[in-house]
């Protein structure tokens, strides 16, 4: 979660401005309460990574507070440091980015404006993962660059097939099997290079396939074996990608002190501009974490074709409005709101598999695959049962009952962890 920073002064030490690059960073030591005041000791330049652990103990402090921009390896270095008793944070790289000076850069000065926009608070910081969270995160997009390139080979092939004024027959999946290719290589009398063509692509769309179903078969049994990710599949409308999604973009929903926050986070709360003559009237793009956002919404929709009672509230809320992206909005909404709870443990225990979540399961199952199931050493059925029973004992209710949430105005207080429980069928 990007926070705003407060009193960034650091009273008992100096702040670091440092900035970092894969084989060397440079490092401006500030002391002082604000920008103005802030007097630059000393400043590191050119300084090689491989030399960080052994220049930190010779010339940092615990006391001393390091503060990067958000880069390519910030999170690695922020870890380092860490572990030697450092004190750092990462700052979004979109608000440095703003300060940056026309007339001249280099590193020394983005070092010593690093450091200066910390003290000024004109920059947010940038939550770290935890390695766990950050190895999830590695897994997440790996699958989404696989899923990216198989959906570049197939229109590559089928742009090529359309040049030569060939047309595949509906249901056709080029990604699926030797129907397909075969399809193609009789559709046409291809010359010997035409041929060389389409088998070197034919080539590349088997493996990005292959990386792509790697990729489902390890996510699946993922949420499988982690509590909390499996837990998250109790909700309409989520099933293994969305969950794994959400447990490595959110990582610890403590972070979040409310449902409100998580909301701003992800995008799903209506902006707005009017100030000046470039005015927009608001929406939900532009801000927060749009591949994670994309995905609830791809959830909301599921949700709203279905019978369930969040969509039954969805299709009232969309006579009354007549849009269907606000309606889907306002869905996805709802939907983190439980998502919020539920990963807080606030729910109620699952009495008993219904016919929606088995059917749920089984996918899940099916995205391990039979070489998945074979190298965990497990029979589709006795996964099954296993599956069913950490969904009804892998975690158990707890419920602040000092935490109050306000409802609508026309509706009393109510404990709102029991109130969506009930609402989504968590209980």
């Amino acid at each position: 979660m990007n926070n705003e920073i407060e009193n960034n002064a650091n009273p008992k030490g100096r702040v670091i401005g440092f900035d970092s690059h894969p084989d060397s960073f440079t490092a401006a030591l500030l002391r002082g309460p604000t920008p103005a005041a802030a007097v630059t000791e000393k400043v590191f330049n050119k300084i090689a990574m491989s030399q960080l652990q052994s220049w930190a103990r010779k010339n940092t402090t615990t006391e001393d507070l390091f503060v990067l921009e958000a880069s390519g390896n910030s999170f690695q270095v922020v870890r380092t440091l860490e572990a030697l008793g450092r004190k750092a944070k990462v700052l979004e790289s979109c608000q440095l980015g703003k300060l940056k000076e026309a007339h001249a850069n280099n590193d020394k000065i983005s070092a010593v404006r690093i450091g200066k926009a910390y003290l000024a608070g004109t920059a947010k910081e940038v939550w770290v993962p935890d390695p766990k969270t950050q190895e999830w995160r590695d897994w997440f997009h790996a699958h989404k660059k696989a899923v990216k390139r198989t959906t570049q080979m197939r229109n590559r092939i089928l742009s090529y097939l359309s040049d030569q004024g060939v047309r595949l027959e509906p249901g056709i999946d080029l990604a699926e099997g030797e129907a397909g290719e075969e399809q193609i290589r009789q559709a046409h009398n291809w010359s010997a290079r035409q041929r060389q063509v389409l088998e070197g692509m034919l080539m590349e769309l088997r493996h990005a396939q292959a990386q792509r179903e790697h990729w489902r078969s390890l996510i699946a049994q993922e949420v499988l074996a982690d509590p909390l990710l499996l837990s998250m599949v109790r909700l309409c409308g989520v099933r293994d990608q969305v969950a794994f999604a959400l447990g490595a973009i959110i990582g610890d929903i403590k972070r979040f002190a409310n449902p409100r926050k998580l909301v701003k986070y992800i995008g799903l709360n209506p902006a707005f501009d009017d100030s000046g003559e470039g005015q927009w009237s608001g929406g939900i793009g532009g801000h927060g974490r749009a591949d994670l956002r994309s995905l609830l919404i791809e959830s909301a929709q599921s949700i709203l074709r279905s019978s369930h009672p969040l969509a039954k509230w969805g299709k009232k809320l969309l006579a009354r409005k007549s849009s269907v992206k606000l309606a889907v909005a306002a869905i996805a909404r709802k939907l983190v709101m439980a998502i919020w709870y539920l990963m807080m443990g606030r729910w109620t225990p699952l009495e008993e598999i219904d016919q929606r979540l088995a059917l749920k399961v089984s996918k899940i199952i099916s995205n391990v695959g039979p070489e998945g199931l074979k190298k965990l050493g497990k029979t589709r059925q006795g996964f099954r049962e296993e599956i069913y029973q950490a969904l009804k004992t892998g975690r158990t209710y707890e419920l602040d009952p000092h935490q109050k949430f306000t409802a609508k105005p026309d509706k009393p207080k109510v404990e709102r962890g029991l109130s969506l429980a009930q609402e989504y069928g968590l209980g």
